[in-house]
């Protein structure tokens, strides 16, 4: 079985993600591969430095996230045009190493961390889908106390994705990370055991 896990900035998907391998599961992180598409010599490094400028890339040829992050976060325009250039590597990367998985470990359940499943339309890629959820107002505080954002940089970040709130509507599975570790840590015990996975 393959499930998608999502949610928002700062809602503690890494969280959710390490206590499940914990429990055996076999994780695929969208991040880690966003990261890797990206890394000098990739053609998606390419084509951001042609679209965005070198202004984007630090003196040793790696992506300098900041400086990108600072144009994509004003502009949907092009956070968009972002999109397009790693949208269709990461997506290539995450299909093969889930059928990997799928085909040499079948009975165990493979996770795919996918910061933005709905956003991106990745929905029929997963069996059931998993949303990580704690209201705005934490999200928010969260991402202040994590990021040390200006509250207007957060919002804008807050904003450049789907609300909370829809998300959670639109789970599966919802996990609500809004109160303690052993709280969440409860929710994926009672998660595994339903599942039959242990």
């Amino acid at each position: 079985m393959n499930i998608g896990l999502t949610g928002g900035i700062a809602t503690g998907k890494s969280t959710v993600a390490k206590l499940l391998t914990e429990h055996g599961a076999i994780l695929i992180d969208l991040d880690g591969i966003a990261r890797e598409v990206v890394e000098p010599g990739q053609p998606s490094l390419l084509a951001i430095a042609e679209r965005f400028g070198q202004a984007v890339l630090q003196q040793n040829g790696s992506l300098d996230r900041k400086k990108l992050g600072a144009i994509v976060f004003a502009d949907p325009a092009e956070r968009k045009a972002l999109e397009a250039i790693i949208h269709p590597a990461i997506r290539a990367v995450m299909k093969e190493r889930m059928a990997y998985h799928e085909s040499n470990s079948p009975q165990q359940l493979v996770v795919v961390d996918v910061p933005l499943l709905y956003e991106s339309g990745l929905e029929s890629y997963f069996e059931q889908i998993m949303v990580v959820y704690v209201p705005r107002e934490t999200q928010l505080q969260r991402l202040l106390a994590r990021d040390k954002l200006t509250i207007e940089e957060a919002q804008k970040r807050l904003d450049a994705q789907m609300d909370i709130e829809d998300k959670k509507r639109r789970a599966d599975i919802l996990i609500d990370n809004s109160e303690s570790l052993a709280y969440t840590e409860e929710q994926i015990e009672r998660f595994w055991r339903e599942k039959r996975f242990g």
